[in-house]
């Protein structure tokens, strides 16, 4: 089964300048929360462009694992897409998306995602899983509004 968690955000700012900070692997740690104990092992750019391998820690209800993206997708100022080579899910595909909007910029996460083990996978999901990603967005939306502001989020 593909779940999907899907957060958007109206942010202050100008295109270009929210597009620039989402592309900057550096500030992933910012927007993760630190119960994670998020740390990037590696990335083969200093942006974000496709291609893009990028490698870390994460730790998941205190069992550290190692997590290894590639960007897939990417168009300057619009999108930009990352998915799991591997990594805990047996699938995951982030979809960041921005556009200019009355008052900012409205940035979309849309993450698509299949947890692996079948049916011990979806009760899995069912009990923690759902909830330990709504506390990370949850998290990662207070993040990027106390870096550019907010004029409405969904």
């Amino acid at each position: 089964m593909i779940y999907e968690l899907r957060r958007t955000t109206v942010l202050r700012g100008e295109l270009p300048e929210v597009f620039a900070f989402f592309k900057n692997p550096s500030n992933l740690a910012r927007l993760t929360p630190p119960w994670l104990g998020f740390k990037i092992l590696g990335t083969t750019d200093t942006e974000v462009r496709e291609g893009t391998e990028i490698q870390y820690r994460i730790g998941l209800l205190g069992i550290p694992m190692r997590w290894r993206s590639r960007i897939t997708e990417y168009v300057e100022n619009s999108h930009f897409a990352d998915e799991q080579l591997a990594g805990p899910y047996a699938e995951w595909y982030h979809t960041h998306s921005f556009r200019s909007v009355v008052g900012g910029v409205e940035m979309t996460d849309t993450v698509q995602y299949r947890l692996p083990f079948g049916a011990l996978g979806r009760l899995a999901h069912w009990l923690v899983v759902r909830h330990q990603l709504r506390a990370i967005f949850d998290f990662r939306t207070r993040a990027i509004t106390e870096c550019f502001g907010v004029t409405s989020a969904e």
